[in-house]
C-alpha cells in the first residue's frame, strides 16, 4: 500500500517543479516562445514569466517576490542585484545583445535624420523609458548626454514605464519620436520607422542569474543554461537579438 501511494505521488512531485522567471519587457515575445521549448527539455517542469522594466523587477525581488530567475536588459541592474545579494553571482551569464534605436511614427512623422533634429519645434514630445527603472531609458540618457542634447530636450521628454509603452506612444502618433530597442521596433512593423542607431551609450547586453532565495535552484540553473543552447539562441535571433 505504501509503494502504491508513493507511485501515485511521484507524478505530482514532478509536476510541482515550477519556476518563475522575471524578465525585461523587451524579451516578452522571445521568452514566450522559449518557455515551451524549455518545458519540453525538462519533463514535468513548468515556467511562468513576469515581464516588466528591469528596475521594477529588481525592486519586486528585493521586496520578497517569489522569483527563481532574473533576466535584465542591462548589466547595471544585475550589478545591483549582485550587490544586494539577491542573485547567485556564480550563476550569472550573458545570453543576448540588442541595439538602441530612434524611431518616429510610420506615417506622418517629422522626417528625422539626426539626433540634433529632435530639437526641431515640430518635435513636441519624445518618449523614453524612465531612466531610474528602465535600462532603455538609461541608454537614452547616456546617448543624449553624450550628444549634449539631454538638457535641451528634457522639457520634451515623456517618460514611460517600459519600452513597449514607448513603442505604443510612437506607433499611435502620440509623440513625434521615441527611443526603443531594435527588436521592439521590428515587431511593430510599419507602425514605426527606424531613424538611426545612436552612439554614445553602453553596449546593450542582457544578463541572467538564479535568484538567491529560489527554492528551485537546480531547475532555475537549467533555465539559465538553456538560454545559451542553440534552440534558445535561434529563437532570440529570430526576434532580432544578437549573440552574447
Amino acid at each position: 500500500m505504501r509503494l502504491f501511494s508513493l507511485f501515485l505521488l511521484l507524478p505530482w512531485a514532478v509536476s510541482a517543479q515550477q519556476i518563475t522567471v522575471s524578465t525585461a519587457a523587451s524579451l516578452t515575445d522571445a521568452f514566450k516562445e522559449i518557455g515551451p521549448k524549455f518545458e519540453a527539455s525538462q519533463p514535468g517542469a513548468t515556467v511562468r514569466f513576469n515581464f516588466a522594466a528591469s528596475g521594477v523587477l529588481l525592486q519586486q525581488i528585493a521586496q520578497g517576490a517569489p522569483v527563481d530567475v532574473f533576466a535584465s536588459a542591462d548589466q547595471d541592474t544585475m550589478d545591483r542585484a549582485v550587490a544586494q545579494k539577491l542573485v547567485a553571482p556564480a550563476s550569472r551569464k550573458n545570453f543576448a545583445t540588442n541595439s538602441l534605436v530612434l524611431v518616429e511614427p510610420g506615417q506622418g512623422g517629422p522626417g528625422l535624420k539626426t539626433l540634433q533634429d529632435l530639437a526641431w519645434p515640430a518635435v513636441r514630445k519624445i518618449a523614453i523609458g524612465k531612466p531610474a527603472t528602465v535600462p532603455a531609458g538609461r541608454y537614452t540618457q547616456q546617448t543624449l548626454t553624450s550628444a549634449n542634447l539631454w538638457t535641451v530636450l528634457e522639457p520634451k521628454l515623456v517618460q514611460a514605464d517600459n519600452v513597449r509603452q514607448v513603442l505604443d506612444y510612437v506607433g499611435r502618433g502620440e509623440v513625434e519620436a521615441g527611443f526603443v530597442y531594435r527588436t521592439d521596433a521590428i515587431l511593430f512593423g510599419d507602425k514605426v520607422k527606424i531613424v538611426l542607431t545612436p552612439p554614445g551609450h553602453a553596449p546593450v547586453s542582457y544578463p541572467v542569474a538564479v535568484v538567491g532565495d529560489s527554492p528551485q535552484k537546480a531547475l532555475a540553473q537549467h533555465f539559465v543554461n538553456f538560454l545559451l543552447t542553440d534552440s534558445a539562441q535561434q529563437i532570440l535571433a529570430k526576434y532580432g537579438f544578437g549573440k552574447p
